[in-house]
């Protein structure tokens, strides 16, 4: 589903973006943002691919992917989502929120081709 030069772009996941914790501990909790999601990627910066779709997983607010891509982070309790994507040496990491069954944010990273950055969009699957 991805070119390895895609995978940058692949970065502002959505549901999902770095993997830091939050202080308050309001990360990985488990509920209204469990399940499969759809994210939809632009690049408004950068010579990464853009207009690409991927799946993730969000399970007790842990978001996940399965394939060639390393995929971690966070969904807060109130939608605020981290995440950071790898794949070889290229990686990125993006922040935004969901509420109810779809969401959007911003992601920057680097690839071979340089710094990348754009927004991200998700919808429940």
């Amino acid at each position: 589903m991805f070119a390895r030069g895609s995978a940058l772009a692949v970065a502002t996941i959505s549901a999902v973006a770095v993997t830091a914790l939050s202080p308050t501990g309001a990360f990985a909790v488990s509920g209204a943002f469990d399940g499969s999601w759809s994210v939809q990627i632009a690049t408004s910066r950068g010579a990464c691919a853009s207009d690409v779709g991927f799946a993730v997983d969000v399970r007790d607010g842990v978001v996940s992917a399965a394939g060639l891509l390393t995929v971690s982070g966070n969904v807060a309790a109130n939608g605020v989502t981290r995440v950071r994507i790898a794949s070889g040496n290229q990686s990125a990491s993006g922040t935004g929120r969901l509420s109810g069954n779809s969401g959007s944010g911003t992601w920057q990273g680097v690839s071979s081709q340089g710094n990348c950055a754009g927004r991200w969009s998700a919808s429940r699957r």
